[in-house]
C-alpha cells in the first residue's frame, strides 16, 4: 500500500453511490489534505460529486476493474458510502473477480442486505484495503442525542416512538430493513430493500398512518464501516407528505445529512425531530 502522505493521512478510496453524503466526505479530505480516489458508481453517483477529484467511473459488477484502479491509485483505506439499489443478480454482467465473488453474494442475499455487505467489506479487506466509516471521516455527520428543531413529540407521540422502534429493531434483527412506522400504538410501516423514502412514499396512502411517527435505528448486527441508517431534508419533507407527526432516529448509530437545514425543514414542516439514547 502507500506510504503516508505528509498530512500523516493514508489516502482514501471513495467507493461513491448517490446522495449528499459522497460530497461532503470528498470536501472533508480537501479540507484535511487527505489524498483521495474516487470510485463512482455508474448509475449512483452524482457528476457533481467527482468535481475537482481524482476519479474513475465502474459499473457496479466491475470488481476487478475497480479493486484494480484503486490498488494503481494507491489507496490505503476504503469507504462505501452513498445509495445504492440492491441489483438484480441474474442480469449483472460482472468481470472475473465479480464472477468470483458472486456465489458468495447470491448465498448472502438469502440472508439480506447487511449479510451482503459484509461479503463485500470481506472482499476488500482480502485486498489489503482497511475499510472505515463514514462516521469515521465526519463525526458530525452522526445523529446526536437531543432535539433538533423546536418541537417536541406528545406523550402518545412517545409512546409511538417506543412502538415503532421495537418493531424497527426487530426488522434489523431479521436483517430486512432500518425504519418503521408507528401510529396510534401500532405498527402501520416497515421499511423493505427499496428504502425509507419508499416506505414514506407508500404511508401517504396509508390512512392510519396519518399523525404516526417514523423511527430509523441501526441494525443489532450492523457492521458501522457501511450503510448506517441516514436522514436528510428529503426524509423530513417526504414524512411531511405522508403526514407524519414525526422522526425519532438512533443517536450515534446514523448519519444526518445537514443537521441545520434538516431540523429547519422539521420546523418549518411542523414535524419533531429527536436524537433516542443510544441502544434505548
Amino acid at each position: 500500500m502507500a506510504p503516508l502522505p505528509k498530512t500523516g493521512l493514508p489516502k482514501l478510496g471513495l467507493i461513491a453511490g448517490g446522495g449528499q453524503i459522497p460530497a461532503l466526505i470528498r470536501d472533508t479530505c480537501h479540507a484535511e489534505g487527505r489524498p483521495l480516489y474516487i470510485a463512482a458508481l455508474n448509475g449512483f453517483c452524482r457528476l457533481d460529486t467527482v468535481s475537482g477529484a481524482e476519479h474513475g467511473w465502474f459499473d457496479l459488477p466491475q470488481v476487478g476493474a475497480l479493486m484494480k484502479a484503486l490498488k494503481a491509485a494507491r489507496v490505503d483505506e476504503v469507504c462505501l458510502c452513498g445509495s445504492v439499489a440492491k441489483p438484480d443478480f441474474s442480469v449483472l454482467k460482472p468481470d472475473l473477480k465479480g464472477a468470483l465473488l458472486l456465489p458468495r453474494l447470491l448465498k448472502a442475499a438469502l440472508t439480506g442486505d447487511d449479510a451482503i455487505l459484509r461479503v463485500v467489506i470481506d472482499a476488500f479487506e482480502r485486498e489489503g484495503f482497511r475499510p472505515v466509516g463514514a462516521d469515521m471521516l465526519m463525526a458530525s455527520l452522526l445523529v446526536r442525542e437531543e432535539t433538533y428543531g423546536t418541537r417536541l413529540p406528545t406523550a402518545g407521540q412517545t409512546a409511538d416512538v417506543a412502538t415503532a422502534l421495537a418493531a424497527a429493531r426487530q426488522l434489523g434483527a431479521d436483517d430486512r430493513g432500518q425504519a418503521a412506522v408507528a401510529a396510534q400504538g401500532r405498527v402501520v410501516g416497515l421499511e423493505d430493500d427499496a428504502g425509507t423514502d419508499a416506505l414514506l412514499k407508500l404511508m401517504v396512502a396509508e390512512p392510519l398512518a396519518r399523525g404516526g411517527v417514523l423511527v430509523k435505528c441501526a441494525k443489532p448486527q450492523q457492521d458501522r464501516r457501511v450503510d448506517l441508517p441516514t436522514i436528510g431534508v428529503t426524509t423530513v419533507e417526504n414524512a411531511a407528505v405522508a403526514g407524519l407527526a414525526g422522526i425519532a432516529v438512533e443517536a450515534g448509530a446514523a448519519l444526518i445529512v445537514d443537521a441545520a437545514a434538516t431540523a429547519s425543514a422539521a420546523d418549518r414542516l411542523g414535524l419533531f425531530l429527536i436524537g433516542l439514547p443510544n441502544g434505548g
